[in-house]
């Protein structure tokens, strides 16, 4: 196995192309030398399943691997039923657009703390997440792993130590580890390779290495302050970061296979494509 590379959606530049159509994009994406696309459902699931079945069909044919990120609005810390019910939903309708996408892996965010303490948020987490886990059986939507997200705001669980403690609850699930939520979440503590081997080191003691060398990862520049993320940028940043070489150089050192998946402002495949060969050029060495 080797790591991929490939945007969140579609760059900007996609369109400027004069490209309408999602079902283009993973020829579009081939073209640049990538191989992964993650479909954003973030807003909702709103594809239509013919539509889908073209953009998997176009896939499968571009050697182009593909990922789903389900809505944002899902909160699985809340221990409301109507909500809990709902959050199942949303995954359930994400899994099975996740079908005729060829979709592999399922991005999912965790939710915010509220009012609730800390423990209570996690407690309520794991037993949605085991809520989702069997209502996903009991589809036979089991064909696209759930990733639980490390998030970038200090309010919402997602820290590395939260999304590691829930994964490794069950072997079913892989962690999206977002690099530049990390660094946000602890004002710039991932920026040196240092600060990405203790990271891989809590996964590998965690969750074992091989769910560790295959994780999903999310990666972009974004600017924080005191609580956290505050929007995404481009990799023209250079104040925020944090930069990739260090991922790149850890990640090939220790021989993983991650999906990077770029979610930069509008430049997501351009910045992806600069991801990649900063990797290979770290695996030439």
């Amino acid at each position: 196995m080797e790591a991929r590379f490939g945007p969140a959606g579609n760059s900007e530049s996609f369109a400027a192309e004069g490209f309408k159509k999602s079902e283009d994009a993973p020829a579009w994406i081939a073209a640049r030398g990538l191989t992964a696309f993650e479909y954003q459902c973030g807003r909702g699931v709103r594809c239509g399943e013919d539509t889908a079945k073209r953009i998997g069909a176009a896939a499968r044919a571009h050697g182009v691997q593909m990922s789903i990120h389900a809505p944002y609005f899902i909160n699985l810390s809340s221990e409301e039923s109507e909500r809990m019910e709902k959050n199942i939903g949303y995954v359930l309708d994400t899994a099975r657009l996740a079908v005729p996408l060829g979709a592999v892996r399922m991005v999912v965010h965790c939710g915010g703390q509220g009012k609730l303490t800390r423990e209570r948020a996690m407690r309520n987490t794991h037993e949605n997440v085991k809520n989702i886990l069997r209502a996903l059986e009991e589809e036979h939507l089991t064909g696209c792993a759930v990733c639980l997200e490390t998030m970038g705001k200090k309010s919402v669980l997602g820290s590395a130590e939260e999304v590691c403690e829930l994964v490794a609850a069950d072997e079913r699930l892989l962690p999206c580890i977002d690099f530049g939520h990390l660094n946000c979440r602890t004002g710039g503590g991932m920026s040196t390779r240092e600060d990405v081997a203790r990271l891989f080191d809590r996964l590998e003691n965690g969750i074992g290495a091989e769910r560790t060398r295959i994780l999903h990862a999310h990666f972009s520049h974004i600017e924080y302050n005191d609580k956290g993320e505050v929007r995404h940028l481009t990799f023209s940043d250079t104040v925020y970061g944090p930069d990739f070489l260090p991922v790149a150089q850890e990640t090939a050192a220790r021989g993983y296979a991650p999906t990077f998946i770029c979610e930069s402002a509008g430049t997501q495949a351009e910045d992806a494509r600069m991801m990649m060969d900063l990797y290979k050029k770290e695996t030439e060495k």
